[in-house]
């Protein structure tokens, strides 16, 4: 009981596959009722290459209460992420982990539906709320950097509570003020309960903190909703209460909460775990440091600029830096999805209802598509290396129909920080920082990395 799933299934959902239809199909079914939940807890990345290394680009595995079919490699990224002939459903895909935290959520949608709900959101990502945006980041980013000089700190802890910060003035309009902390806090615990192993919210449990998380979250965006339908404020949360639907039809209000709920978590979370990343990776080379720095200074900025909208396309070195460490660590290790229909993968016939799964960091790391996988090595994303690969090779934002709404966003605030950052500072990280991360669900390193930064100049 304990790892059973925590919904009840929706009507229109494909009944899973019975485990007896996948026995023809390589894997391992752990141990009684909790499967391999734990030994992909501990290190998911490694049980992944035994499992690989043992059975090859496709298996079968028990965790998590149910038995998915693990497809490795970009032209599995292709099959799933692209989904040509619409098979594959990421509502009924993520459902089982996030739908008592983030139902309703974009990435919890599929097909028409997903396509209409995404048009709506994509207001917020349209030429002239990112100039307003990249406006926004600049100073903000520049107001909490300047207090960085010289102060041992915890990275990751850090640029966590500056891009919620960063999130609320963009896309909520609003100063979190003291609430802040309990805001972070509440969408730490709704992330958190996505991989917890009990999937019920019984007093006391991961899965029931992350359940009341929720509750607060979406009470708070519903007491803002009446207020932002009647003014006339042009931040998104706002311009999202006044949207129609394609029948001329308000959003109600359990919508709009819901795609905010995800939204704010999708625009700082994922964010800071690759500014993270970035930075430990810059702090370890610093000869990429002095590149990126030098094509900064390039820009002629003064002390009170920050990095204009129509400027970042000029920062070609930071943007390969930022992809190689989105290659190196993804925000989004793994992609649920479930089998709508039959269908055919590595000589193997999956049934409809099966639970299949492709992992954006293994395709990363894999040595006959990237060499010396573990070196940071920006130029892999030169125009000839990229033309070189497989399209689906690299997928830190997804693929196909669900490529990350924001991912223009991230690209823009982390450019925006780097920029911040180098033009100021010399990252100096520990020797030992950051070589212990917890992969799942959104990668952070469990030390906060350490870092110093050192003003130059």
């Amino acid at each position: 009981m304990a790892f059973a799933h925590s919904y009840a299934a929706n009507p229109h959902w494909q009944p899973r596959t019975k485990r007896h239809a996948l026995a023809h199909i390589p894997g391992s079914d752990g141990l009684p009722i909790i499967g391999n939940t734990f030994r992909m807890l501990k290190d998911p990345g490694a049980f992944g290459r035994a499992m690989y290394a043992r059975h090859g680009r496709v298996y079968r595995n028990h965790a998590f209460g149910d038995v998915t079919v693990s497809l490795l490699g970009p032209e599995a990224n292709e099959l799933v992420l692209f989904d040509r002939d619409k098979i594959f459903s990421s509502e009924q895909g993520w459902g089982p982990l996030l739908n008592l935290l983030f139902p309703r959520g974009l990435m919890l949608m599929d097909f028409e539906k997903h396509r209409a709900d995404r048009r709506t959101l994509s207001v917020a990502f349209k030429p002239e709320p990112m100039r307003h945006y990249a406006e926004q980041l600049n100073r903000g980013i520049a107001r909490e950097v300047r207090g960085w000089a010289n102060r041992p700190m915890r990275f990751y802890d850090a640029i966590k509570a500056l891009t919620l910060d960063l999130a609320a003035e963009s896309f909520l309009g609003m100063d979190l003020g003291p609430a802040a902390k309990r805001i972070n806090q509440a969408f730490v615990d709704e992330v958190q309960a996505s991989v917890a192993p009990l999937r019920y919210p019984l007093p006391g449990t991961a899965m029931a903190k992350g359940v009341a998380a929720r509750r607060y979250l979406i009470d708070l965006f519903k007491r803002e909703i009446p207020r932002r339908r009647d003014g006339e404020s042009q931040d998104f949360f706002s311009h999202f209460c006044r949207a129609t639907d394609e029948q001329g039809q308000l959003l109600s209000d359990d919508a709009i909460a819901d795609h905010m709920n995800f939204l704010m978590m999708a625009a700082h979370d994922t964010i800071t775990s690759s500014a993270t990343t970035l930075v430990l990776l810059l702090g370890r080379h610093g000869e990429w440091q002095e590149r990126l720095r030098d094509e900064i200074s390039a820009l002629g900025l003064n002390d009170d600029e920050g990095l204009a909208y129509g400027q970042l396309d000029r920062l070609t070195l930071t943007d390969y830096a930022f992809k190689e460490a989105l290659r190196w660590m993804p925000p989004v290790p793994s992609l649920p999805r479930r089998a709508l229909e039959d269908f055919e993968f590595g000589g193997y016939r999956i049934p409809a209802g099966t639970q299949v799964g492709v992992s954006p960091a293994f395709t990363h790391h894999m040595p006959d598509i990237w060499p010396d996988p573990h070196k940071f090595d920006p130029l892999r994303f030169a125009p000839e290396q990229v033309r070189a690969r497989h399209r689906f090779a690299w997928v830190p934002f997804g693929g196909g129909a669900h490529m990350c709404l924001g991912l223009h966003f991230a690209e823009m605030q982390i450019r925006i920080l780097i920029a911040q950052l180098l033009r100021r500072y010399r990252i100096e990280v520990p020797e030992d920082a950051g070589h212990d991360w917890q992969a799942w669900p959104i990668p952070r390193p469990r030390d906060g990395l350490p870092v110093r930064f050192v003003p130059i100049g």
